[in-house]
């Protein structure tokens, strides 16, 4: 009788423990799609990525509206000259927020869906190197409309 108390107690304190422990905050926020201002150029994504309780590595971004996506820096460049580089990855720092917005790093969308309109919202997606994906819905918006406030 006192081995299954002690069994029942010991299962009761696990599962208690259990819902304790936060799960991991690696997320996708404030996402957003500007529509290209010359037809059958690329739109640009944006959004910002919260770490989870391990450094992470993104090595790819897309959209569901998209046949396909590539991470871009913009940057100034020598003389005050915009330069822009693609990139292979970017490092995801443990309970950090990176941020891909205007001016900065940006997710370059090839051959959007012509039906994407101002107010549609797509999908856009961060592929992990260990495999995981982190997905969140993004309002587009028009070419020249002011950033979307969160």
């Amino acid at each position: 009788m006192r081995r299954q108390m002690a069994g029942v107690l010991a299962v009761t304190m696990a599962a208690s423990l259990a819902g304790c422990v936060k799960p991991d905050p690696l997320s996708m926020t404030n996402a957003w799609v500007r529509l290209p201002a010359v037809p059958g150029r690329p739109a640009a994504g944006y959004f910002t990525l919260h770490g989870g309780k391990t450094p992470q590595t993104v090595v790819a971004a897309n959209s569901d509206v998209s046949l396909r996506a590539e991470m871009h820096e913009s940057a100034a460049g020598a003389g005050g000259t915009a330069t822009m580089r693609p990139l292979t990855s970017v490092a995801l720092p443990a309970n950090s927020d990176v941020v891909f917005a205007p001016g900065g790093r940006h997710v370059m969308l090839f051959d959007v869906n012509r039906a994407v309109k101002p107010g549609d919202r797509v999908t856009l997606t961060a592929t992990l190197a260990n495999g995981a994906r982190i997905s969140a819905r993004a309002t587009v918006i028009a070419p020249g409309a002011p950033a979307p406030q969160f």
